[in-house]
C-alpha cells in the first residue's frame, strides 16, 4: 500500500485534524456480526438507517455467524453467512468486510445500536487521514424489549448501566488515546470500530484462528498498531451495547485464562507475553553486521541479544518479509559494525523508541561513528505507506556500553567472562 490519498498524519497526532471534515461525507460499510439476535438486530438496523449519514453513501452488510434461521433484513440491506461451526466472529467480520464498497468500514455488533450521529462521528477521522482506527464510545443499558422504533438515546438513558471503569479511566488518561503506546491495543473495541478499507486490507482482516469469545479485535488492534495506525478514541461516536460489560458479567476464570493465552502466543510485546517461556511471534530482533567474522557476528549479536531482554536474533531478510516468526516486529536492532554491548544502554535506547514514540535512534561512538541503529517498524511502516521520512522523529545518542570489537575476537574469553 503506496501512496494513500488524505493526510499524513505524524505519530499519533490525530488532534491536528480537530476542527476539520471531509469535502463530502464518505462512502462507509457497516459490517454487523450476528448470531441468533433478530430482536436486536432489527434495532441496530433501524437506527441505523435513520442516522444523520447520508443513506445514498451508506452500505449495510450484516454477516450471519450461521444462526439456524436467516436473519431478515430490509430491501437495500446486504446479508452474508457462514455455515455454524462454532464462534467465528473474527471469520464473520472478514466476510462481511470481503464485500465492502466503502471507502471507510465501521464494524458493529448486532447487540450494539448506534445514536443517530454514531456513523459521521467515527468515519470522520479515518475519511480524513486513511491510518487513523477510530474507536467509539460503547456505552451499556437494558434493552430488552425494546423494539425498531424506539428512539433509543431516550430509551438507553433510562435504563443506562455502568460503563466498565477501567475503560473509560483509560480513554482519560489518554487523552482519548492521543497518547496511545505498544499496549493501547486494549482500548479497540471491534463492536464499534471504524478504519479506511485500504488500510484494513493491508492489516489483513481479523485472525480467524479464533474460535472462542473474546481477543479478536485486541490481536488485530496490535497488529493495526504495528502498521502504523494513528489511534483515536471518538467519545461523540455512541452506540449502545444491550446489557452490561463483560468485565461485570459472571465469567468463569477459566475463560478469560483462555484468553489470556490466547494472545499471549500472539500479541510479544511486554505485559502480553510470556516472561519467560518463549512467544510464538517475535518482538525485538538484532540484525548481524555485514562484512562481519563469523567469530565477531557472533559476540556481536549474543551480547546484544543478552542486553535486550525480549530480544532475538533474525536474518534481515526473513524480518523485512514479515511472515512466519516475523509478522509482529516491534523493534529492530541493526548492528552497523561489530560490537560488544554490555550494561542497560542499549535496552534504554530501545525504551526510548518505543516511549517517545520515535522513528530510530542511530547510536554513536564518541567520534560519532554509527555502530547500531534501533527502528520503530511501526513508524518504517507509515514512511513506507507515504513515501516520507518525517512523521517520527529520529535521534542521533552516544552508545554507553556498546564498544567497536578489535580485529582479534576471543570467543572463548567472552564466553568464559575473562575477555
Amino acid at each position: 500500500m503506496t501512496g494513500p490519498g488524505g493526510i499524513p498524519l505524524p505519530g499519533n497526532r490525530w488532534d491536528l485534524l480537530d476542527g476539520r471534515a471531509p469535502a463530502e461525507p464518505p462512502n462507509v460499510t457497516v459490517v454487523i456480526a450476528h448470531y441468533e439476535q433478530p430482536r436486536q438486530l432489527a434495532v441496530t438496523l433501524a437506527a441505523l438507517r435513520s442516522g444523520t449519514h447520508p443513506a445514498a453513501r451508506l452500505q449495510i452488510i450484516v454477516t450471519d455467524d450461521g444462526s439456524a434461521v436467516p436473519p431478515a433484513v430490509p430491501h437495500g440491506v446486504e446479508l452474508v453467512r457462514q455455515r455454524d461451526e462454532g464462534f467465528r466472529l473474527a471469520a464473520a467480520r472478514n466476510r462481511g468486510a470481503a464485500h465492502a464498497r466503502g471507502d471507510v468500514i465501521v464494524f458493529l455488533d448486532a447487540d450494539t445500536v448506534p445514536e443517530p450521529d454514531f456513523i459521521s462521528e467515527i468515519v470522520r477521522l479515518p475519511a480524513l487521514a486513511p491510518d487513523v482506527v477510530a474507536v467509539g464510545r460503547r456505552r451499556h443499558a437494558d434493552l430488552a424489549g425494546v423494539g425498531p422504533s424506539a428512539d433509543i438515546r431516550l430509551v438507553a438513558e433510562r435504563r443506562m448501566l455502568p460503563e466498565p471503569g477501567w475503560l473509560s479511566d483509560a480513554y482519560l488518561g489518554s487523552r482519548n488515546l492521543l497518547d496511545a503506546d505498544d499496549r493501547s491495543y486494549r482500548f479497540v473495541i471491534g463492536a464499534a470500530v471504524a478504519c479506511s478499507r485500504r488500510f484494513f486490507e493491508e492489516v489483513g482482516g481479523f485472525d480467524e484462528s479464533f474460535d472462542s469469545y473474546g481477543g479478536e479485535d485486541w490481536e488485530w488492534a496490535y497488529r493495526a498498531w504495528l502498521a502504523g495506525a494513528v489511534l483515536a478514541h471518538v467519545p461523540t461516536a455512541v452506540a449502545w451495547h444491550d446489557g452490561p460489560d463483560a468485565s461485570v458479567r459472571e465469567e468463569s476464570r477459566a475463560t478469560k485464562n483462555a484468553e489470556a493465552l490466547r494472545l499471549a502466543d500472539r500479541i510479544p510485546v511486554p505485559g502480553s507475553r510470556p516472561r519467560g517461556i518463549r512467544s510464538t511471534a517475535a518482538d525485538i530482533v538484532v540484525i548481524a553486521p555485514d562484512a562481519a567474522s563469523e567469530a565477531a557476528s557472533f559476540v556481536s549479536v549474543d551480547s546484544a541479544v543478552a542486553a535486550v531482554p525480549g530480544s532475538e536474533e533474525a536474518v534481515l531478510a526473513d524480518v523485512l518479509a514479515g511472515t512466519g516468526r516475523f509478522d509482529r516486529v516491534r523493534i529492530r536492532i541493526e548492528l552497523l559494525r561489530p560490537v560488544r554491548v554490555s550494561g542497560s544502554g542499549l535496552a534504554d535506547l530501545v525504551e526510548r523508541v518505543a516511549s517517545e514514540g520515535l522513528g530510530q535512534v542511530v547510536a554513536v561512538t564518541s567520534d560519532e561513528t554509527p555502530v547500531l541503529r534501533v527502528v520503530s517498524v511501526r513508524a518504517e511502516r507509515r514512511h513506507r505507506r507515504w513515501g516520507r521520512d518525517d512523521l517520527f522523529p529520529d535521534a542521533v545518542e552516544s552508545a554507553p556500553g556498546v564498544a567497536a570489537l578489535p580485529d582479534e575476537v576471543d570467543v572463548e574469553g567472552y564466553l568464559g567472562g575473562w575477555w
